[in-house]
Parts: C-alpha cells; structure tokens; sequence
C-alpha cells in the first residue's frame, strides 16, 4: 500500500464492532475484568488503551517499524529512548540539536552519569574517531534543528552498526510522508508528533518507533514503569491529523521552496539554511535519502535589520514556540528554542542572535513573501 493510502487506512481501520470509520475514543482509565487473570487485553489505561494502541500500530507501519509507543510528549519520547542506557555510558548526538533534546541530556541525565558528546555528524570521519567504548549510541537529527544539516543517515547506521552501538534518529521535520530512517538502518526513531503528524498546533504528543523486538520490550516496561503515556482524546486528535499528512506536506514543500528562494535572493539576508537550495552543503544527501526537503527555513538577517523590529512587524506569520502546523510560525532560536544550550556553543555552531527560524504553513505562498518582505522593510 503507497504511503497515502496507509496514512488513512493503516493501523486500525475503523471500528470492527461497531462499524465506525472514525477509531473510537476509549475515554477510560481501567477496564472490568470478568475474572483472576480474565480481561479482554486491556487492565489500566497507563498500560494499554485501544485508542494509543491504534496510533501505536498506526506510526509503526508508517516508520516500517516492528513497535510503536505513544507518549504525551516529544521530550516524554526522548526520555524514555534516553532512560534505555546506563550510568557511564555515553551518546553521540549532533551539535545543533534541538535545545530541549541538549537541556534533558545535560541538567537531567547527566546527574546519573549519562555522558554525551556534541559533534557534526555529518562528518562521519569526526564521528568515527569519537567513538570509545563508553559510547553506547549516536543520535542525530537529520536535518538538524535549526540549522539544517543533513546527515547521511545509512552511512552513521553501518558505523553504528560496526561497533554495536544503536543509531537514533528523531525524525520530526521530514516525517514518515518524507523520510524513513528504519529503511536506511536506523533502530530506533523518534517524532515530537506535536509537530507535522499532528498538524495543527492543538495537541502536544511524542512517538517512538524501533526495529527489534526486544527493544521494544524494554522501551514498553520503561513506558509503563515511568508513565508518560498518550491519553485517548490525544491519541484520537493525532490518528486524525495524520490522515491529511500528504496533503499538507505536499502544501508545505511547494510553499517552503518558494519562499526559500526568496529569501537566498533578498538583500536582507545574508544566509539561508535550506536543504533544498543547490547551495546547502547536504543538498545531494538529503535528495538522496528523502523525498522531499522539509518546511523549515533558517536564515541570518542582515545586521543592519533590527531583528526585535523584525518579529514585531509581520503580521501573517506568527511569532511563537513549535513548528508543523499549518499556520506559518516564525521563532528566535537563540532566546526560545535554543536558550537552554550554552552561549559559546550556540556561536560556534552558527546559532547567532540574527538567525531566524521561519516553519512554513500552508497559506498562500505569496502572502507569506509580501509578509516577509515587509516586515523586513520596516524594520531597517
């Protein structure tokens, strides 16, 4: 089945006692039991509910996984995918990852002795050389938040591979619609489902994926054990919002395109960071491994554009947290976003005060450029 139809149809499809084509809402915490060790599969909803377990089968099929796990949040996801290593191990994971991801690692796992080390890993022979016994796991995001870089996901599974070390990838801007990391060797695969599967900004919600069965087990115990599970009505929103995926990516790509390309020719900027533009240093990979560039812009403004003045005067596109809705949402990596890593760090890697993080929706893509284009004149 092509991944349009799946989106729709794959999971569970429907409801098979009542005939509903809507996967109903099990709004229940528990279940009765007809007897000692009787039940009909389901005891308590932290540890099964047929809403999150249709979503769960739903995001493993799209992932070509063997398991999926629902959680009430991307960082919720992360965690427990983190919460699977040991004190004295260590993770690879890629320098300009996503602040919240950098945050959890360094003021949380760190406490119990759970090291990472930030390196470009797009640069495989760096990754190569980083790897010690200590290290367990390389995690990336490929493209990375904010600055888009494209790692070669199949190439870090096969050095992954080679030391036995799990190879992790959040997988929130390209999707299943666009990019499929189990295909290309990954273990396990994460989504801050808030994002592009939900699609419109009403829902807060994290996925897993991983190819092993054992895995699996260990990520379900951890997901039982801890709790941070995907309640019912969320579950249901997400299930609906995957349903029109394709056709808001397919939206979402035309827009972002066009918009990429004003802003590589706009006298305002002096830097894009597009993996769709010829010019970005992973464009070849990412053609190669996705099919699609993503709907996330970061540029560099000009510094003779007052970047406060900047947010302040667009008027279509909406300043604030998250991404992957269908409104276009324009953030501050450097104060939002980001604001947990380090100052130093943040320089080196290129996440300066002038960059801007622009998640195209799916409004007219030229009201989205007149937007830009003003607020950018206005603010000189």
């Amino acid at each position: 089945m092509n991944i349009e139809s799946l989106l729709i149809h794959g999971g569970v499809d429907g409801d098979k006692t009542t005939g509903a084509v809507s996967v109903p809402i099990y709004q229940t915490s528990t279940y009765k039991q007809s007897g000692l060790g009787e039940n009909k599969g389901y005891e308590y909803s932290r540890t099964g509910n047929p809403t999150r377990e249709a979503l769960e089968k739903l995001i493993a099929e799209l992932e070509e996984g063997k398991n999926g796990l629902a959680f009430a949040s991307g960082m919720a996801a992360i965690t427990a995918v983190l919460t699977l290593f040991k004190s004295g191990d260590k993770i690879i994971i890629s320098d300009n990852v996503y602040g919240g991801t950098y945050r959890v690692l360094d003021k949380v796992f760190k406490n119990f002795d759970l090291n990472y080390e930030l390196i470009d890993t797009s640069d495989l022979e760096k990754v190569e050389s980083s790897i010690t016994k200590e290290v367990k796991a390389i995690y990336i995001e490929s493209p990375t938040n904010p600055l888009m870089d494209i790692t070669d996901i199949k190439k870090i599974s096969e050095i992954a591979k080679k030391n036995n070390l799990l190879t992790i990838v959040d997988n929130t801007f390209m999707t299943p619609y666009l990019q499929k990391p189990i295909e290309l060797g990954a273990d396990i695969v994460l989504h801050s489902a808030t994002k592009y599967l939900g699609g419109h900004s009403d829902l807060v919600a994290g996925l897993v994926v991983v190819n092993d069965e054992k895995l699996a087990e260990r990520l379900y115990f951890i997901q039982n054990s801890t709790g941070g599970v995907l309640g019912p009505f969320d579950s249901w929103l997400l299930i609906r919002g995957i349903k029109t995926l394709s056709v808001r990516m397919d939206r979402h790509l035309e827009n972002a395109a066009y918009i990429a390309q004003f802003l590589n020719e706009s006298p305002f900027v002096e830097k894009v960071y597009y993996p769709g533009l010829e010019s970005h240093k992973g464009h070849e990979i990412q053609k190669k491994q996705a099919r699609g560039y993503g709907a996330i812009i970061s540029f560099v403004l000009k510094k003779d554009i007052d970047i406060k003045k900047f947010f302040k005067n667009l008027k279509l596109i909406t300043f604030g947290e998250s991404l992957g809705g269908v409104e276009s949402l324009m953030c501050h990596p450097a104060t939002m976003t980001h604001a947990a890593i380090p100052y130093e760090i943040r320089q080196k890697v290129g996440i300066v005060d002038n960059l801007a993080r622009l998640s195209v929706g799916i409004e007219n893509k030229e009201d989205l450029v007149k937007d830009l284009k003003k607020s950018m004149e206005l603010s000189k």
